[in-house]
């Protein structure tokens, strides 16, 4: 009897992505069983993508609140105060799979979602990031993906008007056939007047605003919840976007949020109408009944799970105060969008969905928006034994110049400006340091002098070696960067990229790494307000466990920034921080021996978090003239990007540990570690100021002449280490040909 009833269940599920027991439990929810296209959205909206089921307790350890914070985890975006009154608005989100089909498609509307994710908080979108991971770049199958989804990114956000303002690049393998395409956003609106997504008010309208509902993004949700196998030919999960519609769409919808007619509002991204409905309906405790026949459409014969489903680009959904009605449609019909209304708000919680007089939804939202939560089992990896026996120490030391020319050269370090040179980054002229810094930096004209930071940082290599380690490591990262530009980390938005939780190695992955993450944002203060879980990143092999951070930071004066080129000849050059660097892990292992290995070491968190603020505060009094952080490659690729950068020369010593090897010192990695040149009148001030934080201050040398030299400091080493010309540094790391 089990045998005859499972099999057409089976059938029953098929494209669903719903399991057997699911199905089960939905039926205990129902009291009966799902209708088709109940059953539909069940499928949607209980996919990790939309549900979290694996992800959600585990995401509970990590901070969430703070003085700044007006909206954590939980609305379409999260909030934190910046100055007088305004309120910062920003999240990360993923586009992984819709990319790794259709690349340029996939990273535009991957900017799009972003960016009404934001809208959705009544917040005008004012800049864009977006953290990149590819296979190797002379890979033939991987060019064409790169070259598609930068294109996408740019023509969307150049199109839109909103800046992409900074973003990352990073390499291996693993990403050959599953890119990572993050997208950050971040907005501006009056902290009094934040929107939500909590539907109130039995007898207000819903009113769909936008563009016409199509076939396309249908099952997007559930497509990027599954695995990605082979070369699928089935481009329909992806959306196809429209950036016209969507700058229409951005400022309807702000009029319409100014006219204090909306109650609430919701963009229809993942899981499209479905997600819209269930989840203002649930988050506000009521219920709705809507008319699925009043949808604008642009294909005929759609069936209602169809429009239900579909995830077309540049459409909100809206709760409007019942008796404004005609003055929302008007808004929307002036900037030449669709407007319509399609239900009403009722009082009990159920939700009913018509397609003209029949029902074919009747349930009450919260079984909907309620999935299960999984705790699934979690195994160290077995690998991560053998890759942490590797010792660095015993691969021999390379020549330091040529191995500082193959840092230089390599894909991970090398020059950028191919990629932001696409995009429009001062669109709203809001942008003071644009691309190709540690951290962009933005004016608050809305709040003169104060500034904004913003960076995205992320080593899916460090997690791979030690997921708890790596997950510290990159909100630390993100934290020396937002300082180097002179602000005050207050806020963090992440996206987690991993494989299959359902495995055990990966879910243990996936818990270290989140753990990490909490233990760093706690030492530096900084709540993490929103974000994104993206598991199943896996084709033929698994992704590195990839967790991107994106860290907001406040200037009290823009005025006072600072970038990392040397700004000045005769300016002394120092290293703040006493983090000692390591080998294992490192850019240095990888370009030089190929290999991804060692035993990363954790931190001192304490002395981490007091860098940052003394770095800081440095800028803020103007004490320094530039500041870099000694990250990838190491002191000796830090030094060469100054120079680079700054368009000077610069002549140092450093001083080796006892016993400590060259290639360690030169191109060791790990946080704890920043470069800054300043006027030696001011070296006394920065001394002071480095004492009451307990951070070490190391006087290295002087910034003047066109060449790079680096030598060592009472270690017998007979003539520098290094001794290169600028101009030669720089067309390495250009990857320009030899004149």
């Amino acid at each position: 009897m089990v045998v005859e009833r499972a099999a057409p269940v089976t059938d029953v599920l098929a494209g669903t992505g719903l399991s057997v027991e699911e199905y089960t439990e939905i039926q205990r929810r129902l009291g009966r069983a799902p209708h088709r296209a109940e059953l539909a959205m069940f499928g949607v909206m209980w996919s990790e993508h939309c549900a979290y089921k694996h992800s959600k307790a585990v995401l509970r350890r990590l901070p969430v609140s703070g003085p700044r914070v007006l909206q954590g985890p939980g609305e379409n975006a999260g909030a934190v105060l910046v100055a007088d009154g305004w309120a910062a608005v920003f999240k990360m989100e993923s586009h992984n799979h819709p990319s790794a089909i259709a690349p340029f498609h996939g990273a535009a509307t991957g900017v799009g979602g972003i960016i009404r994710d934001i809208l959705a908080m009544g917040a005008r979108p004012i800049a864009l990031l977006d953290s990149l991971r590819f296979g190797p770049p002379e890979d033939a199958q991987v060019i064409p993906l790169e070259h598609g989804v930068v294109a996408g990114i740019a023509a969307y956000g150049n199109s839109i008007g909103v800046p992409t303002v900074g973003g990352e690049i990073m390499y291996a393998p693993c990403y050959r056939a599953n890119p990572l395409v993050n997208v950050a956003c971040l907005g501006i609106v009056r902290a009094d007047r934040l929107a939500t997504a909590r539907a109130a008010g039995p007898g207000n309208a819903i009113i769909y605003l936008g563009a016409r509902t199509g076939r396309d993004g249908i099952h997007g949700a559930s497509f990027a919840s599954t695995e990605l196998v082979g070369d699928p030919e089935d481009r329909s999960a992806v959306q196809m976007g429209d950036p016209f519609t969507g700058k229409l769409l951005i400022e309807a919808s702000l009029e319409a949020l100014a006219s204090g007619a909306i109650v609430a509002i919701q963009d229809m991204g993942a899981a499209g109408l479905t997600c819209g409905l269930c989840e203002m309906s649930a988050r506000g405790g009521v219920g709705m009944d809507v008319d699925l026949a009043q949808v604008p459409r642009r294909e005929a014969g759609m069936s209602a799970e169809e429009v239900l489903l579909s995830e077309s680009q540049e459409r909100m959904l809206l709760v409007v105060r019942e008796g404004r009605e005609d003055e929302v449609l008007r808004i929307g019909r002036r900037w030449g969008l669709q407007a319509v209304v399609i239900g009403r708000v009722t009082a009990a919680p159920l939700l009913v969905v018509r397609e003209g007089e029949g029902a074919v939804v009747s349930l009450d939202p919260r079984a909907l928006v309620e999935a299960p939560i999984y705790t699934p089992p979690a195994r160290e990896p077995e690998y991560l034994a053998a890759v942490r026996r590797v010792d660095p120490l015993t691969f021999p030391i390379a020549p330091p110049q040529p191995a500082l020319l193959a840092l230089l050269a390599a894909p991970n370090i090398a020059d950028k400006r191919w990629v932001y040179r696409q995009y429009d980054h001062m669109v709203q002229t809001n942008t003071v340091v644009p691309p190709g810094s540690d951290a962009t930096v933005l004016r608050l004209k809305e709040a003169v002098p104060c500034g904004l930071a913003l960076t995205v940082d992320g080593n899916g290599r460090h997690c791979y070696l030690d997921p708890l380690i790596g997950g510290a490591l990159a909100v630390l990262e993100a934290g020396q960067n937002i300082a180097c530009a002179g602000a005050t980390p207050v806020a963090v938005t992440d996206c987690l990229n991993f494989a299959s939780p359902e495995r055990p190695e990966v879910f243990w992955t996936f818990r270290e790494t989140v753990e990490g993450i909490a233990q760093a944002c706690g030492a530096l203060g900084v709540p993490v307000v929103g974000g994104n879980v993206s598991f199943y990143n896996e084709s033929n092999d698994a992704v590195f466990p990839t967790p991107v951070i994106a860290m907001l930071g406040v200037l009290n004066d823009v005025r006072c920034h600072a970038t990392a080129g040397w700004r000045s000849s005769g300016d002394v050059v120092v290293l703040l921080g006493g983090g000692g660097p390591q080998l294992d892990g490192s850019e240095y292992l990888i370009a030089l021996h190929g290999v991804a290995a060692g035993r990363l070491r954790m931190p001192d968190l304490a002395s981490t978090a007091a860098l940052i603020r003394c770095v800081a505060e440095a800028v803020a009094q103007q004490l320094v003239s530039s500041v870099h952080d000694c990250a990838a490659g190491g002191i000796a690729v830090a030094l060469a990007e100054c120079c680079i950068i700054g368009a000077r020369g610069a002549s140092v010593a450093l001083s080796p540990a006892q016993g400590q090897r060259s290639d360690v010192l030169l191109f060791g990695e790990g946080v704890g570690r920043i470069l800054a040149s300043l006027p030696a009148l001011n070296l006394s001030a920065l001394l002071q100021l480095a004492r009451r934080f307990a951070v070490p201050v190391q006087v290295l040398g002087s910034v003047g002449g066109d060449r790079l030299v680096i030598g060592a400091d009472g270690a017998g080493v007979h003539g520098p280490w290094i001794d290169a010309a600028v101009h030669d540094l720089a067309r390495v790391w250009r990857r320009e040909a030899a004149a």
